[in-house]
């Protein structure tokens, strides 16, 4: 693997977080650079090395032990098998935080003050340690204590009032985002809070809670309802800008998004209907907004009598936003997505020659790009590497240790 360029080469982060929010933070991470230090129970691991099928299959075509839930948030780390719960294993833990530049948790709120592991723990001895705390509810407020889950998140934080055809029933995003852009926060936080810490040598604590990021991400439908309109689901339809929405044509779907009162005339003029763009009724956005019911049905009797690929071609052509809906293997077969090489393969110890593909990291830096360093690892791969290196404990002490099963 190629050493780290990133540019958080140098930094040194704990993993104690499994499933996805806190382990997309650490993936991110480990992406531009730091050394990701993944702290996993022996024996059992990441909860999502389990959420399977399918399992990553090796050069022959079998399934592996590897699950691809986990291989999608966990590269560029190093995993290292140890139980925090018995007295030695938090102690490791302790002794690697006094080096390391960040620690990034989801245990629920208050459990890790149970092996002395919580913040107060750990900033008198490590003070410019910068310590993330990603859970459901944040460490504050009657939901505090509860477990979080993507999918209670995302209907407790009104994304699924938001999310579905008008008469149908709510709908969850079709991928895990609550967690995501939690990890995508948690990410964003600790990345400030180690400038911080390098400019005034003081570490702090960050509290990451998917509700409140979830109510973030409401953005312009959360500002709409603050300021008077309380949104319904819409289906594929936009709140603020007619028309922005799927359309049918004469042999499928596609995407119009016309995004201001300049293309709306010029899309009438190219689909030869220049009196919509005449009319006052729909010659503004504003109008079209409120009018929306009105001109959908015009819009849909155009869009019906030509091909997708007529007017995706006439649409390009004349600079309207457009595009196919695309399912998972054209999305991963259009050549755009290709030429940014959206999908890697790195090497891996159970899946041959071939490597295993993983999604790409969207970063793209002109100086200090993203490396693939270490394979999504497997449990404890690194025990002894990492604890020799961080702790310089010799082989009698790795051997006191698996005895005593703490790795």
């Amino acid at each position: 693997m190629p050493e780290s360029i990133g540019p958080l080469s140098g930094v040194t982060v704990v993993d104690l977080t499994r499933v996805l929010a806190g382990p997309t933070c650490t993936q991110m991470l480990g992406d531009l650079g730091a050394d990701v230090i993944k702290i996993e129970r022996p024996g059992a691991g990441d909860d999502t090395r389990k959420f399977a099928p399918p399992f990553v299959k090796d050069d022959a075509g079998n399934e592996t032990t590897e699950s691809s839930y986990y291989m999608g948030a966990n590269r560029n780390k190093r995993s290292v098998g140890l139980d925090i719960s018995k007295p030695e294993g938090a102690e490791l833990v302790r002794r690697m935080a006094m080096d390391a530049d960040a620690l990034v948790e989801n245990f629920k709120t208050g459990n890790l003050a149970r092996y002395k592991l919580a913040y107060d723990d750990l900033k008198d001895g490590n003070p410019k340690l910068v310590y993330c705390s990603v859970t459901g509810f944040g460490q504050t407020g009657p939901y505090a204590p509860r477990p979080g889950y993507d999918f209670l998140v995302q209907g407790m934080g009104g994304l699924m009032s938001i999310t579905g055809e008008p008469e149908g029933k709510p709908q969850k995003v079709g991928v895990p985002i609550a967690d995501i852009m939690a990890g995508m926060y948690a990410s964003v936080s600790v990345n400030a809070a180690l400038r911080h810490a390098a400019v005034t040598g003081q570490g702090q604590y960050i509290d990451i809670g998917m509700m409140d990021t979830t109510v973030a991400m409401l953005a312009n439908a959360g500002m709409n309802y603050i300021h008077g309109d309380m949104l319904g689901r819409l289906g594929n339809a936009h709140p603020n800008i007619v028309p922005y929405q799927p359309f049918q044509t004469s042999d499928g779907y596609i995407i119009v998004a016309i995004g201001n009162d300049t293309q709306f005339a010029r899309f009438c003029e190219m689909a030869d209907c220049t009196h919509l763009a005449e009319n006052p009724d729909f010659a503004t956005n504003a109008s079209r907004v409120g009018n929306r019911d009105a001109l959908v049905p015009l819009l849909a009797d155009i869009f019906a009598q030509r091909s997708s690929e007529d007017w995706l071609s006439g649409l390009e052509e004349n600079k309207i936003g457009c595009g196919p809906i695309n399912n998972l293997q054209q999305v991963f077969d259009d050549p755009h997505v290709k030429a940014r090489e959206m999908v890697v393969n790195v090497p891996h110890p159970l899946t041959g020659d071939g490597g295993a593909a993983l999604i790409a990291s969207p970063m793209k830096f002109s100086d200090t790009p993203v490396t693939y360093r270490h394979a999504p690892p497997l449990l404890g791969q690194h025990t002894e590497e990492v604890l020799r290196e961080k702790l310089s404990l010799s082989d009698d002490d790795l051997a006191a240790l698996r005895d005593k099963e703490v790795i």
